[in-house]
């Protein structure tokens, strides 16, 4: 048995409602809170993007169910990867993937510094104060989860029932007055295959992380049944309430005041109960981020700990705690973070998180294709529980989530390519490196 594969323990700290939560979770970050403003200019070419959007997460919730299925055990799409094409191209998606977790976690943060910022202004007065707050977030999450996956687990589950609070009062907002509801401003009423196209890119920032509940599968309960149902029901659940809360803003407040704020779900709320319901809206779009960000920090540890565990990265990162937390890799990899951060101190926090989202974003959609393709090649073995669906149905399904990952790759610009593989190509030395020592 390799060494990422156990078998199931019944003391694993996570149910289902917390993997639930850590897909939901990770899914609904800061990204939701701005996206209405960005899809503003694009009118009714929301809609199809959100349908394509939403299908494709779908499927490729279900893909990850059943590769969860086939491949039991921690790693996510590093475990499937090296599964199905080895060694190389295991370290190669997981190093992409690590990355694109913690730059993405700096990303979170420093999103959450600006939402903070409204309630105490000296976290945005300056660059430096920016960076201060922004560590300082990454840091005290870090020790949550050193303290163990079970105590990420509470704040990972109490954060996600405090951030669906605004997003639900914009769906019953919308509900409300959805008989003598009207579009007010659209910029267009048709549909455009460009601007669906445009749509579709953006409204994909808001479903990345489907995948959580597969990198700590060895820490959940019946981990067999448990990640393909929390991953396929958290996707379901995020896709349909998050094209359902942005619609409700794109449809009740003016295209123009969208377009120029920053706090879309803001406007919305200060139209229907007043500046002081706006003010709670940005307090819990800060909770929204903190909570995202927990549960990314729980994978930046998991993941190395894996690779590590697999003779793949340094062993140091495997070791666990008395609790089973991968502190050396948690404290490392906010280690890196840090520096991140530091090394960006001189741009503004817009042109940071826009810098960090583009890397992460990149990163992420490779492991994906790579998870695609190796359900293709894995279809006929299952070594957990038996697939629902035969060879013939997977085979189908993996190819339209490799075509979704391609598409949406092809979506995300030429400059995000770039910078994906540069990404991946430059852990290439780190691989030849460590495969030396082994051989040694």
């Amino acid at each position: 048995m390799p060494p990422s594969i156990r078998p199931f323990d019944r003391s694993a700290p996570l149910g289902f409602w917390m993997a639930t939560s850590l897909v939901v979770g990770n899914m609904i970050g800061s990204g939701i809170f701005l996206l209405p403003a960005a899809l503003a200019p694009l009118g009714a070419d929301n809609l199809p993007a959100w349908i394509l959007t939403a299908g494709g997460a779908i499927t490729l919730a279900v893909a990850f169910g059943e590769l969860s299925r086939a491949v039991p055990g921690a790693g996510g799409p590093y475990a499937y990867t090296r599964e199905a094409f080895g060694d190389l191209a295991g370290f190669t998606v997981a190093w992409g993937y690590w990355v694109s977790v913690w730059v993405g976690n700096a990303a979170i943060a420093t999103a959450a510094v600006g939402y903070v910022g409204e309630f105490v202004p000296w976290m945005t007065e300056t660059p430096g104060h920016t960076a201060m707050a922004t560590l300082s977030f990454v840091w005290a999450l870090t020790l949550v989860n050193c303290l163990g996956v079970r105590a990420a687990g509470w704040v990972q589950g109490v954060t996600t029932v405090l951030k669906l609070l605004p997003i639900l009062a914009a769906v019953a907002l919308l509900v409300f007055r959805l008989p003598s509801m009207t579009w007010p401003g659209a910029t267009h009423t048709h549909f455009t295959l460009g601007g669906t196209a445009a749509a579709a890119t953006l409204t994909l920032w808001a479903m990345l992380g489907l995948e959580s509940a597969t990198v700590p599968a060895d820490k959940i309960r019946d981990a067999a049944r448990t990640v393909p149902r929390a991953t396929v029901w958290g996707t379901l659940f995020t896709s349909v309430l998050s094209a359902a809360a942005c619609g409700a803003v794109l449809l009740l407040v003016p295209a123009t005041r969208l377009a120029a704020s920053s706090v879309p779900f803001a406007e919305l709320v200060r139209d229907a109960w007043g500046p002081h319901a706006a003010r709670l809206v940005s307090l819990f779009a800060a909770v929204s981020a903190l909570g995202a960000l927990n549960g990314w920090i729980l994978l930046q540890g998991e993941l190395p700990r894996a690779m590590a565990r697999d003779g793949l990265f340094a062993k140091s990162f495997a070791k666990t705690s008395a609790r089973g937390t991968p502190v050396v890799a948690l404290v490392a990899t906010s280690g890196l973070v840090t520096i991140l951060v530091l090394l960006n101190l001189h741009r503004s926090l817009v042109s940071v998180f826009t810098f960090f989202v583009l890397l992460a974003t990149t990163a992420t959609l490779v492991a994906y294709l790579a998870s695609m393709l190796a359900l293709l090649r894995l279809r006929t073995r299952t070594r957990a529980s038996p697939s629902p669906l035969g060879p013939t149905a997977l085979g189908v399904l993996a190819c339209l989530g490799a075509v979704y990952s391609i598409g949406a790759l092809l979506g995300a610009g030429a400059e995000a390519v770039f910078w994906g593989v540069a990404l991946l190509l430059a852990g290439l030395p780190l691989f030849f490196i460590l495969r030396r020592r082994r051989a040694a």
